[in-house]
């Protein structure tokens, strides 16, 4: 069982930046993939990046390419998602997840069932 704690949304100006947690408990957060979703209202969730544990090497949504960072403190058993030069289309819900049965980021992705946790998530605004 993992336990996951998002935490760091809240309201930002346009260009403003946020960095997003991602708390785990339950389960070293370095022995899979790490990822962050996000679902504004009206449309799909996307995946929005993650990280592998296989390699640590890292993918993005093509809009967020340059702007946002994932990245994880070992230590902490925590993961981030910073985000920075936030624009109007940016704003969701975003929701931190890991796969018990993937350690890397394929190009497609479905959660499994039974072994995707998710974090509660956390909502990011932007707004002048």
């Amino acid at each position: 069982q993992v336990l996951l704690v998002d935490s760091g949304g809240g309201l930002v100006q346009p260009g403003g930046s946020l960095r997003l947690s991602c708390a785990a408990s339950g389960s070293p957060l370095d022995d899979y993939a790490i990822r962050w979703f996000r679902q504004a209202p009206g449309k799909e969730r996307e995946i929005v990046a993650c990280i592998s544990a296989s390699d640590g090497s890292t993918h993005y949504l093509d809009s967020v390419k340059d702007r946002f960072t994932i990245y994880r403190d070992n230590a902490k058993n925590t993961a981030y998602l910073q985000m920075n030069s936030l624009k109007p289309e940016d704003p969701a819900l975003y929701q931190c997840q890991t796969d018990l049965t993937i350690i890397y980021c394929p190009s497609t992705y479905t959660p499994s069932r039974g072994y995707a946790y998710w974090g509660q998530g956390t909502q990011v605004t932007v707004s002048s």
